[in-house]
């Protein structure tokens, strides 16, 4: 295992590869699963055959690749932690990395609200009009961004949060992955994502499936095996007040990946992925219980639920496992936006290994 806080330059070169395959990846899962999402298995099958969808496949509007929300928001999650990483190196201070990014999201809310860019905008996401989408984002999300912001200064003991405290919804933890391709302690990672995810939705189990995805995906960053990391988030997890149900959704991931063979209906005994615990889980079991990124891909997003969270987060966990050489290169290429994900993920990674 190599030392993230003085990497030689082949770790380096690993670790800008973790980063391209985990923002990729989640792209390529969240298209995969776009078109599918509200969709019952029945009729994803009676539509695609028995094995359901086998690759990308259109939307309703004929076109094959478009990302979601899902990806919307991680994107503009990581410019707004590229920012924050530049301004503690020019700076010396990390202390707005909060406001960076609620700033960033606040740009993402925008692009849901106009038609497109606004002319004056030369440089960053909001003047990419391809994001000027609207893909079924969240109703916690948007009224969440709707508020004013709220600076935490630390992760609370497990109480509701002041922003729709009842709300759990997935839009905490599929934005959430890039907290964890940082380079920060796997327990920074932790507490950003939750303090970012009570931005917009007030559960603890909302917030705290938020921080455990990008536990996860830092210790994945820092070569940690892929069962490894889910264990040593769940440690981190048992910490705080208030995780049980977030753990037992986990816990159930990794006891049902050792059950043999993966089947639909197994995804679909964690849950519909509608919710942030019930997400994680189902995708955290498609990357354990296969043998491979198409198979985990394709067995997250062949199911009755949420399909296009679902395979987001499969793919964020699997592209930072094996990074971008590891993901099915056909589907990338079919995948909206795949140049600009790919530099934006180069820039960070740039970034992040200058501090």
């Amino acid at each position: 295992m190599y030392n993230p806080w003085n990497p030689s330059w082949e770790a380096t070169a690993v670790y800008r590869a973790r980063v391209r395959g985990c923002l990729l990846g989640g792209a390529v899962g969240d298209a995969l699963g776009y078109p599918v999402e509200f969709t019952s298995l029945a009729h994803i099958r009676a539509t695609y055959g028995d094995r359901g969808v086998t690759g990308p496949v259109p939307d309703g509007d004929g076109v094959v690749g478009r990302v979601s929300d899902d990806t919307q928001m991680t994107l503009f999650t990581v410019e707004g932690l590229h920012q924050a990483r530049e301004h503690e190196r020019l700076k010396g201070a990390d202390g707005v990395w909060a406001e960076l990014l609620r700033s960033a999201y606040g740009r993402w809310l925008d692009t849901q609200r106009q038609p497109g860019p606004d002319p004056r905008a030369v440089s960053g996401l909001a003047s990419r009009s391809w994001l000027y989408a609207r893909r079924a984002p969240g109703n916690a999300c948007l009224s969440g961004l709707a508020q004013p912001f709220r600076s935490e200064p630390a992760v609370p003991p497990g109480r509701p949060g002041p922003i729709n405290p009842d709300s759990k919804g997935c839009g905490t933890v599929m934005r959430s992955a890039p907290f964890g391709l940082a380079r920060v302690p796997a327990e920074t990672a932790f507490e950003r994502a939750v303090l970012a995810a009570r931005m917009t939705h007030g559960h603890p189990t909302g917030y705290y499936a938020a921080g455990a995805l990008a536990a996860i995906v830092a210790y994945l960053v820092a070569d940690e095996s892929l069962e490894g990391a889910v264990l040593r988030a769940l440690r981190l997890l048992a910490r705080h007040p208030g995780h049980e149900e977030t753990t037992t959704a986990l816990t159930r991931a990794l006891d049902l990946a050792a059950e043999g063979a993966p089947t639909a209906a197994k995804v679909e005994s964690l849950g519909a992925g509608w919710v942030a615990e019930e997400a994680l889980a189902m995708g955290l079991y498609c990357a354990l219980a296969t043998h491979s990124v198409t198979e985990a891909l394709l067995l997250a997003v062949n199911h009755s639920g949420d399909s296009d969270s679902t395979g987001s987060l499969c793919g964020n966990i699997l592209g930072a496992h094996y990074g971008d050489h590891g993901l099915p290169q056909e589907w990338v290429a079919a995948t909206e936006g795949r140049a600009e994900i790919t530099v934006l993920a180069d820039d960070f990674a740039t970034e992040c290994v200058r501090i």
